[in-house]
């Protein structure tokens, strides 16, 4: 590890690797810290049927895209390992794995300070590419079940087989909270599910997967200055849909007219008993209501673009709660498991850089935050709906490598303008342009 670089990037994932792979291309020194090694998110927290909700052919990352033989299916968990492992391997990156970044600083000197696991360093600019999902969000009310009861946040989850015999409960119902409940429930299990409020959507529809025509239709390309509420629309849950055999619908409805027992959202616990809000008929009504949505505007984009696609019956409802169970008994249903889809906390507390608003999050725009010279990537609506994937971080690198660039010529013109009439001596900035 060299004593400074040009540009220190923080995290060796797709976003890390996209901003390497750009500042290469464009001549910059820099270091790449990967906490662990290419690829540990996706082998690590993933479970073993897990599979991306994207198609492949939204997985282009700069100067590599997909080059599989199924451009429209959906890479499993060890595809998209060896996608990312052959991408850092097409442009060797200067990549350290197994360095892990515990503090970042800005000196008075104007650069930063990093320390390591494998000592210290300082850079002109930061790039901090650690993504949004830091540590597993498990809520204290967890605390209260009985001791002998198996919890898992979905992070762990691998498979059914992981978990003792018995019903479980799944607490959730984002996309992974979808996903694992159907794992469970086509392995055999008796699934009780606590229905939160993310929406879903439709796989396909008129002959085209959803995303497809999203895609067409410009929606991937809209900046978040184009939404009034920006601060709600990075913080709204994903809609749910599988890739899972080749892509389909996920149907929380279906699930519960084969025999998967819906509720409202965990509201308490006490000993054996979980008591549930009374509002699964209302959740599952505004998640339909949300794809339909998404089909209505699909709908008037054929319509406006003369495009002659095939006509599709709309969705029926095959379910309706005739009312919404308020209260499980532990011991009676037989429920040995817990698996907890809620989410993460970000952990940002290495950072000693007052760059965060009240609630934790990074203030930036278009990742460039207010303290000059550092940048995030790759979090979800940095910029487009794109922004925390594989389909946008492209976009966002290529943004902060131009102004990363600026800032080096701008640092490099007020560095002469300095040495001009000004001994290095007392200006310690400048000391490594001078040697170099």
């Amino acid at each position: 590890m060299n004593s400074h670089y040009s540009v220190a990037v923080i995290g060796g994932g797709q976003a890390g690797l996209s901003m390497s792979r750009l500042l290469r291309q464009r001549g910059v020194d820099h270091v790449v810290f990967e906490r662990d090694r290419v690829g540990h998110e996706w082998r690590t927290r993933r479970w073993d049927s897990f599979c991306l909700v994207t198609p492949n052919w939204q997985c282009n990352l700069p100067g590599y895209a997909y080059q599989g033989d199924d451009p429209d299916g959906f890479m499993v968990g060890a595809d998209v390992v060896d996608f990312l492992e052959k991408y850092a391997a097409s442009f060797d990156p200067p990549l350290l794995e197994g360095v892990e970044v515990t503090r970042l600083r800005r000196t008075r000197a104007g650069v930063f300070a990093l320390d390591t696991s494998a000592g210290r360093t300082t850079a002109d600019q930061v790039v901090i590419a650690t993504g949004p999902y830091h540590a597993p969000a498990v809520p204290r009310i967890a605390e209260r079940l009985p001791a002998e009861l198996v919890q898992v946040h979905s992070s762990q989850y691998r498979n059914s087989g992981q978990l003792p015999p018995g019903a479980v409960l799944v607490v959730g119902t984002g996309q992974s909270g979808c996903q694992i409940a159907e794992d469970l429930h086509l392995d055999g299990r008796q699934v009780h599910l606590a229905v939160g409020s993310a929406p879903r959507a439709a796989r396909r529809y008129r002959g085209r997967d959803t995303l497809a025509w999203l895609d067409e239709m410009g929606h991937y390309a809209r900046g978040i200055d184009e939404f009034g509420d920006a601060d709600e629309v990075r913080l709204r849950a994903n809609h749910y849909m599988t890739g899972r055999d080749g892509g389909r619908d996920i149907d929380l409805r279906a699930f519960a007219r084969d025999g998967m027992r819906l509720y409202g959202h965990l509201r308490a616990i006490s000993a054996t008993r979980l008591d549930f809000a009374g509002d699964l008929a209302q959740s599952l009504d505004n998640a339909d209501a949300v794809a339909e949505g998404i089909k209505d505007a699909i709908d008037r984009y054929i319509d406006s673009a003369g495009i002659v696609a095939p006509a599709e019956a709309r969705y029926v409802p095959v379910w309706r709660p005739d009312s919404s169970p308020s209260v499980l008994d532990l011991a009676a249903s037989g429920i040995s498991a817990v698996v907890w889809a809620t989410g993460f906390h970000r952990d940002h507390r290495w950072i000693e850089v007052p760059i965060f608003d009240g609630r934790g999050y990074p203030t930036h725009e278009r990742g460039v935050t207010g303290c000059p010279g550092l940048y995030f990537l790759g979090l979800p609506w940095q910029w487009t709906w794109g922004s925390g994937r594989f389909a946008g971080v492209a976009q966002d690198a290529a943004y902060l490598s131009s102004r990363i660039l600026d800032a080096r010529r701008q640092r490099f013109t007020d560095e002469v303008s300095w040495l001009a009439g000004t001994p290095t001596e007392t200006y310690p900035q400048v000391e490594w342009w001078a040697a170099a």
